[in-house]
């Protein structure tokens, strides 16, 4: 796995933790956290509701609060990358796919792919 990939994941594995047990970020830390890993949970925790408005407004149906916790927070890394200007969209968006394929359904990465491909067709350029 390489470097980005496994730290994109254990990103998404605090901020899963972060959502579900509403405990503040840092105490969820255990040995030693990559820095990339940290720092891109912290800065996904500290814009978490605004991600949760684009995902509900990209959502037909759906609020960000009736996904699944790791759905959510698949999309709210994902949203922090599209943001962001180190990584292109398409694999912004295939990182958060295979997310979902591996740690949610096939059913939930057609959603995270549904989502995300609306979000950034309605972008402002």
């Amino acid at each position: 796995m390489s470097g980005r990939r496994a730290s994109r994941r254990t990103a998404l594995f605090l901020l899963y933790q972060w959502d579900v047990t509403g405990q503040p970020l840092a105490s969820l830390y255990e040995g030693e956290v990559d820095p990339f890993a940290r720092e891109t949970a912290e800065a996904v925790a500290a814009e978490a509701a605004d991600y949760d408005r684009r995902i509900t407004e990209a959502s037909e149906g759906w609020t960000a609060d009736r996904l699944g916790a790791i759905e959510r927070n698949i999309l709210r890394l994902a949203l922090h990358e599209l943001d962001g200007e180190e990584v292109p969209d398409e694999v912004a968006i295939d990182e958060a796919v295979n997310l979902a394929k591996r740690y949610a359904t096939d059913d939930a990465a057609r959603l995270v792919n549904g989502i995300l491909g609306r979000i950034v067709r309605e972008r402002v350029p």
